[in-house]
């Protein structure tokens, strides 16, 4: 039976090297794609601030504030204090990828406006999530190096699949967002149908690092199933 310890090979890593490998093109490709369609403007001439006002407003949302954050695609909506924070090159720029990011943001926004489950379920585990994921590991490491008994492994491991869950829901979540983002910028015109299939590049290329995610939680928790079968044995 191998050894888990440091400095000892560990043949089960094996098992994620495909999410590894998936998680560096994902990330590449999101890099590639957001950068090469900043470079081109929107038709419509809207920034990402304008664009997702516009949006909120046409679907009578007017408690939700806008604003910017630094970073780089550091976007996100925050529906405990309904705001819609948006990176400043997204929020002041008015290239193809700035309005589609906003939109998605945006719809994150009709998402809660409209009571979304998969939203409210995501938001509602995400104190169980964190602390989870923050104990999960050091069980795993203490049940690992430090005792016999595989008790504290096992509590580790179904901590740690909270954040699998966690991954698995955000998929509908993000996709959907992707989906309503898409319909609103060609309903509104903000964007025409060229632009439309740049859009959704754009955001297709964004959702591979949220697949990417949960394929790497779920290979993450076989390998962790199988160091305990092999332990018991």
């Amino acid at each position: 039976m191998p050894y888990y310890g440091f400095g000892f090979y560990d043949p089960t890593m094996i098992i994620i090297i495909p999410a590894i490998l998936f998680t560096m093109y994902a990330q590449f490709k999101v890099s590639s794609t957001t950068n090469r369609f900043f470079r081109i403007k929107s038709a419509s001439g809207y920034n990402g601030q304008e664009t997702a006002a516009r949006i909120l407003a046409a679907n009578g949302i007017r408690d939700v504030r806008i604003e910017p954050i630094r970073g780089t695609l550091t976007d996100h909506y925050d529906p405990r204090n309904k705001v819609l924070r948006l990176s400043e090159e997204v929020y002041y720029g008015t290239s193809v990828t700035s309005v589609s990011v906003a939109a998605h943001e945006c719809g994150h926004a009709l998402q809660h406006a409209y009571g979304y489950a998969p939203l409210s379920i995501r938001g509602a585990i995400v104190p169980i999530v964190n602390f989870a994921s923050s104990l999960s590991w050091i069980l795993i490491f203490v049940g690992l190096l430090f005792t016999r008994s595989s008790t504290l492994l096992q509590l580790g491991i179904l901590m740690f699949s909270a954040t699998v869950v966690f991954q698995l829901i955000t998929l509908p979540v993000e996709f959907n967002a992707s989906k309503r983002a898409l319909v609103q910028l060609e309903d509104l015109g903000i964007v025409d149908n060229a632009e439309a299939r740049d859009s959704r590049k754009v955001l297709s290329a964004a959702a591979m690092t949220y697949v990417a995610a949960a394929m790497t939680a779920i290979l993450q928790l076989l390998r962790l199933l199988l160091i305990a079968s092999n332990r018991d044995d």
